[in-house]
């Protein structure tokens, strides 16, 4: 089987966990058959390479340069569009093209079109989802792409129930179109960070670290974490919070530790390569998803394989993903006071929290493996190339 992946971002260009998702994904599947990723240009990586057995083009935007992200990923998706057609005139031919979210749903529709393949979509996210509604013609927009690019393929595929429910509820899908595949983790990566566990407190200091890794978004609830700091300073005053990762909101939670007269107590240290996060998995008492909405969560996955006691917001796929007191503990989802009390437990309680820790990091070894993801969405590819070979089904409408 040859597949053709699309997707904006592919390491080393990372945005968000879609392009972890992408490459983890086509890596898993390169082991069994070949994968070509058509993805977006940077710095330092040329226009054809190899990684771990997945070829991977990148272009860069066609047209002049623009400003705003909305004409820049239509820009972009027809550059992809155009470097896939070159791609299977030159290497195909192709069985499958998967796109992945709203940003590759031209793409993928015109691959699929042009081309007469089957069209499989990943949605990782809705934009409906993400603002708790559509407020502006923007966001409108980009759910119409999501839309268009559900109704274009044959099958979706979603990372949880929860997605599932919400791409049902949203845009109408059929449940017997949906597939639930979960995202998944590569445990490997984090075992450095068990050579730094000890008892949760930083080499150099007697403080106990509660970690956060991810996107300063809004979504993301960086600002419950920062609010529920107070309290938990109030009863464990050698508590220090350390933020990696970079967003807009990254000035307005600076200003926010600040108003509450935080001081040096929160680090927003940046993005951070790899070997240092997971030295600061390791090190951490904690690691906090705080998110408002998260149809997934693979930093929750990621806490989970470095061993570091998780605690994750009582929302969307980390519901699913976290049993209360049994692989992490869960709070209220925008409630500060909730957290705190979570993060208080286990730095009360470091012995049981290294034990819970410890069954969290056999179950992703056990469950979120991306060969067995792979093996899953394998199984898609074939149902989907069996029902579109059959007479009476015509892959174009």
């Amino acid at each position: 089987m040859r597949v053709m992946m699309l997707s904006w971002e592919y390491p080393p260009r990372v945005v968000g966990g879609l392009a972890r998702h992408v490459q983890e994904l086509s890596r898993a599947m390169a082991s069994a058959f070949e994968v070509h990723a058509v993805t977006c240009s940077v710095e330092g990586a040329g226009a054809l390479g190899r990684d771990r057995g997945v070829w991977v083009h990148r272009t860069d935007p066609i047209g002049p340069c623009v400003d705003e992200f909305m004409p820049w990923a239509m820009q972009l998706s027809h550059a992809i569009l155009a470097r896939a057609l070159r791609v299977a005139r030159e290497a195909g031919p192709f069985d499958i093209v998967h796109a992945h979210d709203w940003t590759m749903a031209l793409a993928g529709a015109g691959v699929k079109r042009e081309l007469g393949l089957p069209l499989v979509a990943t949605i990782h996210a809705t934009e409906w989802g993400r603002n708790g509604g559509l407020c502006n013609p923007m966001q409108r927009r980009i759910s119409d792409l999501e839309w268009f690019l559900c109704y274009e393929a044959w099958r979706v595929i979603v990372c949880s129930s929860h997605m599932q429910n919400e791409v049902g509820a949203v845009f109408g899908l059929p449940i017997d179109k949906v597939r639930v595949i979960p995202n998944g983790v590569d445990a490997d990566q984090f075992e450095q960070a068990r050579a730094y566990r000890g008892t949760g407190a930083s080499p150099s200091s007697n403080e106990s670290i509660i970690l956060f890794v991810g996107r300063l978004v809004r979504e993301k609830g960086v600002h419950t974490l920062i609010e529920a700091m107070p309290k938990i300073l109030s009863y464990w005053p050698r508590a220090r919070l350390i933020v990696a990762g970079r967003g807009p909101a990254e000035g307005s939670l600076r200003d926010l530790a600040a108003s509450l007269g935080l001081g040096g107590k929160v680090s927003l240290v940046g993005f951070v390569p790899d070997d240092e996060r997971n030295r600061l998995y390791g090190m951490a008492a904690a690691a906090v998803v705080p998110s408002l909405y998260e149809p997934f969560g693979i930093t929750a996955l990621e806490a989970m394989a470095a061993g570091t006691p998780l605690i994750a917001a009582d929302t969307g796929g980390l519901a699913q993903i976290v049993r209360d007191g049994v692989n992490g503990w869960r709070f209220y989802a925008g409630n500060p006071n909730s957290l705190a009390d979570a993060v208080l437990h286990v730095l009360h309680c470091p012995e049981a929290a290294g034990q819970i820790a410890e069954v969290a990091r056999r179950e992703v070894l056990s469950t979120y493996d991306w060969s067995a993801i792979a093996r899953k969405t394998r199984d898609v590819y074939e149902e989907v190339l069996k029902e579109t070979a059959a007479p009476e089904e015509a892959i174009a409408r």
